[in-house]
């Protein structure tokens, strides 16, 4: 779906936590996750340490997307 999206000229962000995955499926701009339960989040963190870990994550997926990319690329934290 992420390329069938982007060939419509919009500009995706695969936040993922098996980025090969992301790889095998073609998609553009890809993020990695925290893990596969709580891709967004660590519930072992306090509330605000989580809040950072959240809002970083989403920094990052908008960095991605306002990136220019010709192949694929990974955003590594």
């Amino acid at each position: 779906m992420v390329k069938e999206i982007e060939r419509m000229g919009i500009a995706v962000v695969h936040v993922c936590t098996v980025t090969p995955i992301s790889l095998t499926v073609g998609a553009n701009r890809i993020v990695p996750a925290v893990a596969i339960p709580h891709p967004l989040g660590n519930p072992k963190l306090n509330a605000q340490e989580e809040f950072s870990l959240r809002k970083k994550l989403v920094e990052q997926a908008l960095e991605a997307l306002a990136t220019p990319v010709s192949e694929q690329t990974v955003f590594e934290s």
